[in-house]
């Protein structure tokens, strides 16, 4: 900065409040004595617009959305919410937080083992995410990140002006040492994915929960924000690490289960965070509808979502692909959600060779960092028919040459 408000002929704090802009647009990022850099692209470039054009008569693989055959149906939530509506009109000044939803809420998060903490109502995981993450980090701070990990957090992350920290992920969720060394880095605050993680299928063990409390434990200030998006989809516990350090969130979505439509999630963490969060929002769109509110509070209480079968049916089209792509010598990852992550050398071969084939797949460019390639297939959208010609039709892309078996 000095030699450069020396050619320039400026003062050097013109330099760096130039440099400040930068870094706040998300052009830059910082990192402190190893200088700054431009950013590979820009923080508004998302990484949705990194998809493939789903060929005619083909069968899209790659949006991570539910099954809609899975997802239950909503006229009635919303008749309730709309009677309750009549009786009990809401009007400015109303508490934000319906009562009937939060009871409902602190059971459910109670039953899952979760630290007592205040509640809080979001428009969806990435709106609580970006919430939490703005009342305690300012721009140029270090992220924490699993890699790979959720394309939209590793896009809002950039765009907030922080600068993320890629922690590897295994089978059993993101591996304790990355941890360690991000936070050692530097890092402010750390964001895990409980269980279905997006895009690996990753889901945290019992073991690998300590291991990542103890990780925390020993940075006490920083801010661990753990997603709960696979609530009401996986038959697996959830094992929360939330709670080993003084600032903490964790955030339960109802777009998987209920559908993304309903735009609704709940957060519950530390006092001064939760406080934070919406006294902002306050500031802002002031509540989430409390007739959202109300139709997920019936959804949950009238237990019209058959979880457990929701598991079971994208565990079996999930395992079943796995099983499929192993016989064929396929590497894969998928130990819940709705999710199978495939490791491959190279993604724009095998991506355009399955095109031909009629398979419109996620290349993983939309979910790394630092991570090797990969392409993530969704298991939503098929039958179990589908299965082994889609395996070896994988095979065959991965491998160019090998002749296609369907059995």
């Amino acid at each position: 900065m000095r030699e450069l408000a020396i050619e320039l002929g400026v003062n050097p704090n013109t330099v760096a409040a130039a440099y400040r802009t930068l870094r706040d647009r998300g052009v830059i990022e910082t990192a402190g004595r190893r200088g700054s850099r431009v950013r590979e692209r820009p923080a508004s470039a998302p990484r949705e617009s990194i998809r493939v054009e789903v060929p005619d008569g083909g069968l899209d693989i790659s949006t991570g959305n539910p099954d809609p055959a899975l997802l239950p149906p909503l006229g009635d939530a919303f008749a309730v919410a709309t009677e309750c509506a009549a009786r009990v009109p809401v009007l400015y000044g109303t508490p934000d937080i319906d009562p009937w939803f939060a009871a409902l809420a602190r059971a459910a998060l109670h039953a899952d083992g979760l630290p007592e903490g205040p509640l809080a109502v979001a428009s969806g995981s990435l709106d609580a995410i970006e919430r939490v993450l703005s009342s305690h980090l300012r721009p140029g701070d270090s992220v924490a990140v699993e890699d790979p990990g959720w394309g939209s957090l590793l896009d809002l992350v950039p765009a907030l002006g922080l600068r993320p920290l890629p922690v590897a992920v295994d089978d059993e969720g993101p591996v304790p040492a990355e941890l360690e060394r991000a936070l050692g880095e530097g890092a402010r605050a750390a964001v895990v994915t409980g269980r279905a993680q997006n895009p690996t299928g990753a889901a945290i063990t019992a073991q690998r929960a300590r291991e990542l409390r103890e990780v925390l434990s020993g940075h006490p200030d920083v801010l661990t924000i753990e997603d709960d998006h696979g609530h009401g989809i996986v038959n697996l516990p959830l094992r929360p690490v939330v709670g080993a350090t003084r600032l903490w969130v964790l955030v339960r979505s109802t777009a998987k289960a209920y559908g993304p439509d309903l735009r609704l999630a709940m957060l519950t963490g530390d006092p001064l965070t939760v406080d934070r969060v919406r006294g902002r929002q306050r500031l802002g769109p002031g509540w989430v509808s409390h007739l959202i509110q109300r139709a997920v509070a019936h959804l949950w209480e009238s237990e019209v979502l058959d979880a457990v079968a929701v598991a079971e049916s994208y565990g079996q089209r999930r395992d079943a692909l796995m099983r499929a792509l192993s016989e064929r010598g396929i590497a894969s990852h998928g130990c819940s959600g709705m999710n199978v992550w495939v490791p491959t050398p190279d993604e724009t071969g095998p991506v355009t060779r399955l095109l031909r084939a009629g398979w419109a797949v996620a290349p993983g460019a939309r979910f790394r960092l630092a991570s090797p390639p990969g392409l993530r297939l969704t298991v939503s959208p098929l039958v179990m028919d589908d299965i082994p010609k889609l395996a070896a039709d994988v095979a065959a892309a991965l491998r160019p040459g090998e002749a296609r078996r369907y059995d």
